[in-house]
Order: structure tokens, then C-alpha cells, then sequence
């Protein structure tokens, strides 16, 4: 089958939310539609009784949240879907961050008893930002939430998004009896405990049948008024303003009840953009070009812990990535080969010959790959938008267990790659300081060391709060600074120097102070072809 045809099968999206508003819940109900599952694990109370299928780490079963990103595959209705579960807690923003530069379209998944929290807003902007596609799914609508029509109103004014709704709710909690589908024109039934893909739906194609009084009562009224009041306020719903982001669609359901669930799929894949075009450094990338090009989003250790691998997850924008054939590794300008790339369901993973734009492939990697590589077949250009971040915690990383070093080294060195922390170091290589965005990550971190690397440590506060990245024109100047700070410069594990401020105020009087030297707030930055780096101080202490 040629590439574009290929291509226009594929639907590639992120499901995103705020913690426990059920993004995962909805996951795996939209793989039981799919037949990729056939029970769900549900999540209650942080607590979990059969663990979900796309939370494959340990501790992710143990807390009942998710902290990275998981990759399932299945087809459904003549598509191939990829969806990409992303973490909701906001201390491993990153990791969803990076993977919306992977997706062609998001599911946006809010709790109707809380609505819009605040890692929803932000998630939100960076979907703003990209200019992609957005679909709502107001979620618990079995629990007492808020008034739908106060949601939409939220919707719009805290996301900065126009809405439609293309399902309303009949009720809500104790009183729901099921939604109105404004799309198809017809009523779906709710009847409670159902935790399969339904089968018999009771179906009501017209508002004004006496069918709906007898079985919904007085909420049929309150229906018909609802959907008039909608009629009015809000404008025809048109595919092209979907797909250029100017309108979010919004569906209502019971992620855990499975209801609302197919309404959501079906539209979702009749509207949502196959792969598309790609900015990169020097051109648009299309998706129906026959060379190969992708990029790395994501890397993951020990996927497998009894077979101790080492994933890089690859988005494929262009041609066809097959098994065993060699394709030019950009930042190195070296060839490489994969002879195992697999495709995911979750945890489990299979090998495959080919894939095509839109696909996600895991490709075993020795040591050689990085979040933002590209792949071509020979092409020198680097896909733009991976984004990395500055830290704002610091920890200095300190073994409790002398004859565990080398694994605690080798440990630490894999999970700084993955792009779950940071890590800088300092006198000389003997003191690793290991940065993240937030708290929880430590622990994952801590938590990863021991079980999956036998090795231990203790993570001590530091009272850094920023890291800068340095640069200059003028090697003497920041040659100077460097030795005037030398406590508080580190060295990343690009070899690139690092001042590691205490304080905002200090922070700005450096950068008034030395005029000459650039400090960067991430590590992605383009550097002049001319500039040089003095050598690393020769001591380094707190």
C-alpha cells in the first residue's frame, strides 16, 4: 500500500488531563472499543485493584498514578489509532510536553465535579501554542459536578478555546439517565455497572418521542430546553475549525461506566487530522514524502526489567521506517540500524517490519540516541519543537552503599537521559547534583535506583532554585566568572558549564555584572560557530 494511503489510516493523539480527572480510566476503555483489552483495570482512591493496562512502571501500580508516557496501538472502524497516555501530576509535565510534540490531535479529559484545574490551563497553552487540534470529554458525569452549561462557560474563559458540544448530558449523578448526541441527532441511554463495551443501547432518534418521558421523566424537558438553548448560543460545528484549533468539540460520559465512550471514538476518528506537516530547521516536512524522516521524543529504561533495555520511542513524520535498513543519525552524522523495532501495547511490544508516518516505533538503543535526534535517509535537517526545561529543585545525589557505586552511577546516567531529571556535576566528577521540576520525581527517581539498579543513595536539598546555562564571545569573561563562582559552577552531561544560582536577586546581578556572558534558562540553545568554553574549574565544592 503506497505511503499516503498508509498515512491517511493513522490517527496519532494524546489523551491529557489534571490528576484523577480519569484520563487513564478513558484509555483503556477506548482499547476495549478496540479490542486491544478485554477488562479494565479501574483506578479508585489512588488505589488499585486490577492495575491499568498503560501504567506499566511498579510504582505507577503502587500509587495508582501515572508518571510516564505509554504508547498503545489498535485499529478500529478501518483506522490505525496510536495513543499516547501521558502523566497528569504536574512534576512530570515534561514527559507530556514532549510527547504533545508527537501528536497530530489531544483528547483533553476534565472532571465535571471539579473542572478546570490548573494543570489543564497549562497543558492547554502548549496545545494553543502548537496550534493542535482539541477534543473535550467532560468525564464523572455519574458523580454530582457542576452545571454543564457553567462547564462550557469555564471551558472557554479559562482555555481560551471556543466550544461545541456535540453530546449533552440528561442529568447528572443519581439523575443520569444519558446523553443527547447533537452530532447524530439521537439519545444513548445510561444504565449503571456496565464495565464492558455495551451492546444493547436503548436508542431514541427524536426529542419529541413520548419514548424519552416514559423512560428519563421530567429530564426530558429540561433536554429539550437544554438543546434549544444550544441551538441558539453556540454556531454550527465545522470539521475545518477543529482541525485549525479555533474550536474545541465537547462530549460528556462515564469513563468508568463506558458510557459516552463511543460517541467520542466514532466522532473522533471520522474529524481528527491524520499525520501531518512538520516544522524543521531548515524546511515543512510532509507526511506523504517518500524518504524517511522522525525524531525522538521520549526515552525509557527498563521497560522490560528482566531484559534491562533501553527504548527510544520514535515518531516517523515521512516515508517508511523499515526493520534492519541503515538511515542517517543526524547529530552524530553517522549511520544506524535497528534490527528489533517494536510497536506497544502499553508494556507488551511486538516486532515490527515497517511503519508509517504517524507511527510510533520503539528502537533499541545502545547509548547512541537523545530526546530530539532525527532520523533521514541521508537528509541533514532537525525537527524543531522538543522542548526541554530548566530544573528549579536540586539534590545532591550521595551513595549509601560504597560497593553499589558503579551501579548507582550507571543508573543515574540512564535516568538523566530518559529526561526525568538533570544532572550536573561537580569537583571534578566526584559530586553528582540531579535537578528536576518537581518533588515527586525524586522519589520516582529514588525508587528507580533501588529497584530497578540495586543501588542506594540518599537525595540531600541544595538551595539552588535556578540553573543557567552559559555561553559567550568572549572566553576571558566567562573564564572569570567561572573562577569568581567557581562553587556554584557544575558541568552537564554534554560537558557544557552551568552556574547554579541561590536566588533570583543573584541571579540578576550576575547577569548585570558580566555583561558579556549569555545565561541560558534550558539547555537548547544554538551556539555561534566561533565559541569556545575555558576549561572546568579545577574545584568545585558546595
Amino acid at each position: 500500500m503506497p505511503v499516503r494511503d498508509e498515512t491517511e489510516k493513522r490517527r496519532t493523539f494524546a489523551i491529557i488531563s489534571h490528576p484523577d480527572a480519569g484520563k487513564t480510566t478513558l484509555t483503556e476503555k477506548l482499547l476495549l472499543f478496540g479490542g486491544g483489552i478485554h477488562t479494565a483495570g479501574a483506578v479508585k482512591s489512588n488505589k488499585i485493584k486490577k492495575t491499568a493496562t498503560s501504567d506499566f512502571m511498579e510504582i505507577e501500580k503502587q500509587r495508582g498514578i501515572s508518571v510516564a508516557t505509554a504508547v498503545m496501538t489498535f485499529e478500529y472502524a478501518d483506522r490505525l489509532i496510536n495513543i499516547l497516555d501521558t502523566p497528569g501530576h504536574k512534576d512530570f509535565a515534561e514527559d507530556t510536553y514532549r510527547t504533545l510534540s508527537a501528536v497530530d490531535s489531544v483528547i483533553l479529559v476534565i472532571d465535571c465535579v471539579k473542572g478546570v484545574e490548573e494543570q489543564t490551563e497549562r497543558l492547554m497553552e502548549v496545545c494553543r501554542m502548537r496550534r493542535t487540534p482539541v477534543i473535550v470529554f467532560v468525564n464523572k458525569l455519574d458523580r454530582e459536578g457542576r452545571p454543564p452549561f457553567e462547564l462550557m462557560d469555564e471551558l472557554e474563559n479559562k482555555l481560551s478555546i471556543t466550544v461545541k458540544p456535540l453530546t449533552w448530558p440528561i442529568g447528572m449523578g443519581a439523575r443520569f439517565k444519558g446523553v443527547y448526541n447533537l452530532h447524530e441527532k439521537n439519545v444513548y441511554l445510561f444504565h449503571a455497572g456496565k464495565t464492558s463495551v455495551e451492546e444493547n443501547r436503548f436508542l431514541i432518534e427524536d426529542l419529541t418521542d413520548t419514548e424519552l418521558d416514559s423512560r428519563v421523566g421530567t429530564e426530558a424537558d429540561h433536554l429539550r430546553e437544554d438543546v434549544e438553548l444550544i441551538d441558539g448560543v453556540y454556531d454550527p460545528f465545522t470539521r475545518d475549525d477543529y482541525l485549525s484549533a479555533d474550536v474545541a468539540p465537547v462530549f460528556f460520559g462515564s469513563a468508568l461506566n463506558n458510557f459516552g465512550v463511543r460517541e467520542l471514538l466514532e466522532t473522533f476518528i471520522e474529524i481528527a487530522p491524520p499525520p501531518r506537516e512538520r516544522e524543521a530547521d531548515r524546511r515543512i516536512v510532509q507526511p506523504d514524502e517518500e524518504a524517511l524522516t522522525g525524531f525522538v521524543f521520549k526515552i525509557h529504561a527498563n521497560l522490560d526489567p528482566r531484559h534491562r533495555d533501553r527504548i527510544a520511542f520514535f515518531r516517523v513524520c515521512s516515508g517508511v521506517f523499515k526493520r534492519d535498513k541503515a538511515f542517517r543519525h543526524v547529530r552524530l552524522k553517522k549511520n544506524v540500524r535497528f534490527s528489533t523495532p517494536y510497536n506497544f501495547m502499553a508494556q507488551r511490544k511486538s516486532i515490527i517490519d515497517e511503519a508509517f508516518p504517524g507511527d510510533v516505533v520503539g528502537l533499541y538503543d545502545r547509548g547512541d540516541l537523545k530526546i530530539g535526534d532525527t532520523l533521514t535517509e541521508g537528509e541533514e535537517l532537525m525537527f524543531r519543537g522538543v522542548p526541554s526545561f530548566a530544573p528549579e529543585i536540586f539534590k545532591e545525589l550521595v551513595s549509601t552503599d560504597p560497593m553499589r557505586q558503579k551501579q548507582l552511577e550507571k543508573g543515574i546516567k540512564e535516568l538523566t537521559e530518559e529526561g526525568v531529571a538533570q544532572l550536573f556535576i561537580q569537583d571534578l566528577g566526584r559530586r553528582r547534583i540531579v535537578g528536576t521540576v518537581g518533588e515527586l520525581q525524586f522519589d520516582v527517581i529514588r525508587y528507580r535506583l533501588e529497584n530497578e539498579y540495586g543501588a542506594s543513595c540518599r537525595l540531600v536539598p541544595l538551595p539552588y532554585t535556578r540553573a543557567c546555562w552559559l555561553t559567550t564571545s568572549k572566553p576571558a569573561a566567562l573564564k572569570e566568572f567561572m573562577q569568581y563562582r567557581d562553587r556554584q559552577i557544575a558541568i552537564d552531561r554534554d560537558g557544557k558549564p552551568v552556574y547554579l544560582s541561590e536566588s533570583e536577586w543573584l541571579l540578576n546581578s550576575m547577569i548585570e555584572k558580566y555583561p558579556d556572558v549569555s545565561f541560558h534558562f534550558n539547555s537548547e540553545f544554538k551556539t555561534e560557530s566561533d565559541q569556545r568554553f575555558p576549561d572546568a574549574p579545577t574545584r568545585a565544592a558546595g
